[in-house]
């Protein structure tokens, strides 16, 4: 070939010391992902598969990233990364079965594309939300540095998603604890239809780096050697002094954000320049033209991975459409989980709620080695209710975490703990924060196991509740936002007793638990309670008075409001059940106390519309509809925000209407 036909080469490749075989490795890795995209490509028109987001002109980041780091460090992909995939050398067959949603892909078909995270290749697969990524990659670093093994982690985005307030806070926390996180952003030019300019308002998405007192580099995205050779070199730096590192790849997106979106809002000159710098072609060039890479071996490698494709595609045709079964689905919901009983001891010591969480939060540290707490104050200052006060003497400050005020990020950091191997309790420090944090509870804690078999090892603690003065941001029992949600378990005890045993088990349980504490019984509900270690089941109700007159449903201090009011109507027999446990439900004790009573009444402090007890009202409703002789009665608060003024708050609590109603339907 004369010099003339050669196209212009526009970077300038320094390999620095690497050797023929490196450099011919570097191109083979690249050259995978572009041609099985091209292939994709095919596909997708021909309806055999069913979306693609394309890579082209980006595999040089990919494969560059994913040659540097052990196999053994996780990488936190994005759905433009399928270098990251083929360079981990994940079989074809399985990429292929994934993305035609087919039991030998990783997510039995419940999710698409490259949305899926594997173990067995230390990759976390992304969810569409994009921001809570970067806090997953705080969480697995965290673990890192915990284990001293003098791993790093590596995490993609685009620079649109850098727009998210999740990075931003995970930026924050991976500076203030010196995580060895390599937060990778690819400035492709546009997220989606949105150029750069109206993303961000600086000359460089690593001018940020300063912002956060963090190290910040740009690398020129197209060049797999100076992607290779400087990320390399960081790398090596940043695992004998770990610490977070922000890299900007420049590169473009030379196809649609999907494909269905294509390419018209981007100008053609700005694709024609792109175009001239797409990252392989001119490797390939800068190969040939240094006698490494041949003619015939280009060929060789090119007839190598068709053959490779066609076997693995063959394969994945050849696989039978997945079918599953209701039981299946549902069983894949929670991670198995087998409750061990630890029994009580008989000594015991009257504790408040507050004391017995407390205790039974400090038994499960010393239980659990890997079991890490994060909040905000909760280390010197012991929390604002004073439940982790004296942890940081007996389990310093590696365990007992102050954060940032950033609920978001330190959510993500638990799942990310959790796919490194530990445990997790964060305090929420008040119920009503939990809006700040939404998004990964959600999305990633809930959904994970049922996606791809990673389970969310995290307690949320969630101190909730109104009756103590607080107003709109500060007393809210929002636990109906979770039982809403497939994936999350949610606790709600109303006695010290109950909370120690619980929260026990919560932790020992390896999905995501919601533990809501009610502020108002912290230090007004006292209770005689063993002193050591012991487990309580989740999902089994406590029936606390019994009676043939009424069934009366409750939990959390509306407990203690039916208490108080059935002490006082002494002729009422009732079937008192405290609930304890909201998801998984003890519809068994539930049904089993209404079909014998024939009346029943459903309190709640949540406001009515939404909440828990219209769902047990419906469950009743299709369930006991013949063994009731009145209308299922349901006692909620006002439907307004909570006030803060004393006789407001007392007139919006349904602690003041259960009398009468309950008299109401007595009477019926």
């Amino acid at each position: 070939m004369s010099s003339k036909t050669l196209p212009t080469v526009h970077f300038k490749y320094d390999r620095e010391g690497l050797d023929d075989n490196t450099l011919i490795s570097l191109y083979k890795r690249m050259l995978k992902p572009r041609m099985i995209e091209e292939k994709m490509l095919i596909l997708l028109r021909q309806g055999k598969i069913s979306k693609w987001f394309s890579g082209i002109g980006q595999e040089a980041i990919s494969v560059g990233i994913t040659s540097v780091l052990h196999k053994d460090e996780y990488i936190l992909p994005m759905h433009r990364n399928l270098g990251v995939f083929t360079t981990r050398e994940i079989p074809l067959h399985r990429l292929f079965s994934q993305w035609q949603g087919k039991a030998s892909g990783f997510t039995k078909g419940r999710d698409r594309s490259f949305h899926f995270g594997t173990q067995e290749y230390n990759i976390v697969g992304m969810i569409s939300h994009l921001g809570p990524q970067f806090g997953v990659a705080d969480g697995i670093a965290l673990g890192n540095a915990l284990k001293e093994n003098n791993q790093v982690c590596a995490v993609f985005t685009g620079e649109g998603g850098t727009s998210e307030g999740d990075i931003h806070e995970a930026l924050n926390v991976a500076s203030v604890w010196k995580l060895p996180v390599l937060f990778c952003v690819e400035n492709n030019g546009y997220g989606l239809s949105t150029p750069t300019r109206e993303q961000y308002n600086c000359e460089h998405i690593a001018d940020r780096g300063k912002g956060y007192g963090m190290e910040a580099h740009i690398i020129e995205g197209n060049n797999i050697l100076e992607v290779y050779t400087k990320v390399n070199a960081l790398v090596a730096s940043m695992r004998q002094n770990p610490r977070p590192i922000l890299l900007e790849f420049k590169t473009f997106r030379m196809r649609g954000h999907e494909e269905a979106s294509g390419t018209k809002y981007v100008p053609q000159q700005l694709m024609d320049e792109w175009a001239a710098k797409d990252p392989l072609e001119n490797y390939a060039e800068y190969l040939r033209s240094n006698n490494i890479l041949s003619e015939e071996d280009e060929v060789e490698f090119k007839k190598e991975i068709i053959h490779e494709i066609n076997e693995n595609l063959d394969i994945a045709f050849a696989e039978e459409e997945i079918i599953s079964s209701e039981i299946n689905e549902l069983n894949d919901v929670f991670q198995s989980f087998t409750y061990q009983e630890v029994k009580p001891n008989d000594k015991t010591e009257e504790l408040r709620l507050v004391d017995a969480i407390s205790l039974g939060l400090k038994q499960a540290m010393q239980r659990h080695d890997n079991l890490i707490l994060m909040g905000q104050d909760i280390a010197e200052y012991g929390g604002v209710f004073k439940i982790t006060d004296g942890f940081i003497k007996e389990f310093g400050k590696e365990r007992v975490r102050n954060t940032p005020i950033c609920e978001s990020a330190i959510v993500s950091a638990a799942m990310g703990l959790s796919i490194n191997g530990f445990k997790a309790v964060m305090e929420m420090q008040f119920a009503d924060f939990v809006t700040s944090g939404f998004n990964p509870i959600i999305n990633y804690l809930a959904k994970s196991h049922y996606r791809w078999n990673q389970n969310a090892d995290v307690v949320i603690r969630m101190p909730c509740g109104a009756g103590v003065g607080a107003g709109p941001f500060h007393s809210q029992t929002n636990e109906a936002w979770f039982t809403h949600t497939p994936g999350l378990k949610v606790v709600y005890p109303a006695f010290p007793y109950d909370a120690k045993g619980l929260l026990a088990t919560s932790i020992e349980d390896p999905n995501p638990v919601l533990f809501f504490e009610h502020k108002a019984l912290y230090r007004s509900i006292r209770q005689e309670i063993p002193t050591d270690y012991y487990t309580l089941p989740i999902g089994k109700a406590s029936v606390l008075k019994e009676g043939n007159d009424v069934t009366v449903i409750t939990y959390g201090a509306g407990v203690h409001w039916a208490l108080d009011t059935l002490d006082e109507l002494k002729d009422v027999s009732a079937d008192l059940i405290d609930l304890r446990t909201l998801m998984p439900l003890d519809t068994e004790t539930i049904y089993a106390s209404v079909k014998k009573t024939g009346k029943v009444v459903i309190l709640q402090e949540d406001s009515l519309f939404g909440g828990i007890a219209s769902d047990i009202s419906a469950l009743l409703s299709e369930n006991c509809f013949e063994h009731l002789d009145a209308p299922i009665k349901r006692i909620a608060s006002m439907e307004t925000p909570i006030p803060f003024a004393a006789q407001l708050e007392a007139q919006y609590l349904s602690k003041s209407k259960f009398k009468e109603s309950l008299l109401d339907l007595l009477a019926y």
